[in-house]
């Protein structure tokens, strides 16, 4: 596994798997970030991440059975690897650590 640190939306991407489940596709992954964050997301921005944290190791994709509607297709579902969760709580110890001992009105006001 890298040591390479997460963006911020490589976490934002993996943190809404989390809350969405596995078997999970990039749309519903746009719409729970924009949901949670109020932030637009677009999906090809999704799939994009999606591919680089697949190719990263953190997360592994298949293909769901086709739709049910006429000429329906199939989808690349994802879900996180172990690797991914253990890079993700990695990234969250890093954050928590230099947010440690600021208080809430971040003392930049010097």
């Amino acid at each position: 596994m890298s040591r390479e640190a997460l963006g911020e939306f490589e976490q934002l991407v993996l943190l809404a798997i989390l809350h969405l489940g596995d078997d999970v596709y990039g749309v519903p992954i746009a719409e729970e970030i924009e949901r949670r964050t109020g932030r637009a997301v677009s999906p090809p921005a999704v799939y994009v991440t999606l591919r680089r944290l697949e190719q990263k190791g953190l997360l592994q994709s298949s293909m769901s059975a086709p739709t049910p509607e006429r000429g329906g297709k199939s989808r690349r579902c994802v879900r996180l690897t172990k690797i991914g969760l253990t890079s993700l709580r990695a990234s969250r110890q890093a954050l928590d650590a230099m947010w440690r001992g600021l208080d809430p009105g971040l003392r930049g006001n010097r």
